[in-house]
């Protein structure tokens, strides 16, 4: 079998997005640019991740001629608000607090940019944690890299094995980034294509 695709760039410096690609089977190269991420108050829940992988697709539109660019942004939305990558370690720790016991919303948005248009789609995953005493939390801070992720957690670590109660939808998507509806979006455009020899 063999994938077609235009040449793509991956303009995140995440390693959990740079690795689902790899497992999708998708050549790609990184590039990134600095973004300064912030966005209007009015937003709310997936319109914030929508207007932050935008914000980013600007920032590369000089590379997406003769590239196909993918920018994308996770957030962690519970009730009304945001919680985003922890300012510190009790920081870190007072985001858990909050979401121990709960469920929350994982979204991400995701831009496809090329040739001067432009595919932007998000998902959306509920996640349940399980009840956990200060001690946990306080552990699982000290002893994993929280400070780079939404929501002071990565799924794919200790904290999903002993934290996570249970999970609705695409669990890559709250590593970051929705491989399923990715190759969807991407087969829908007539950009990936799967050629088999006959």
């Amino acid at each position: 079998m063999k994938i077609t695709l235009p040449p793509l760039i991956l303009a995140s410096k995440s390693p959990r997005r740079q690795q689902i690609l790899k497992d999708l089977g998708l050549p790609f190269r990184v590039a990134v640019k600095d973004v300064i991420e912030t966005y209007p108050d009015a937003l709310q829940a997936e319109e914030i991740a929508e207007y932050l992988c935008q914000l980013k697709a600007d920032a590369m539109d000089d590379m997406a001629q003769d590239h196909l660019v993918m920018t994308a942004d996770t957030i962690v939305w519970q009730d009304t608000g945001v919680l985003g990558k922890p300012a510190d370690r009790n920081d870190a720790i007072r985001i858990l607090t909050r979401l121990a016991g709960k469920s929350h919303r994982v979204i991400t948005g995701v831009c496809l940019s090329y040739q001067g248009k432009r595919k932007v789609f998000t998902q959306s995953t509920e996640v349940w944690f399980r009840q956990m005493n200060p001690e946990r939390l306080t552990w699982y801070v000290d002893h994993f890299p929280v400070m780079d992720k939404a929501g002071a957690y990565g799924v794919q670590d200790w904290i999903g094995l002993a934290g996570v109660e249970r999970i609705h939808g695409d669990f890559y998507n709250v590593m970051g980034l929705p491989a399923g509806k990715l190759v969807e979006v991407l087969e829908e455009e007539y950009i990936l294509h799967f050629d088999t020899p006959l």
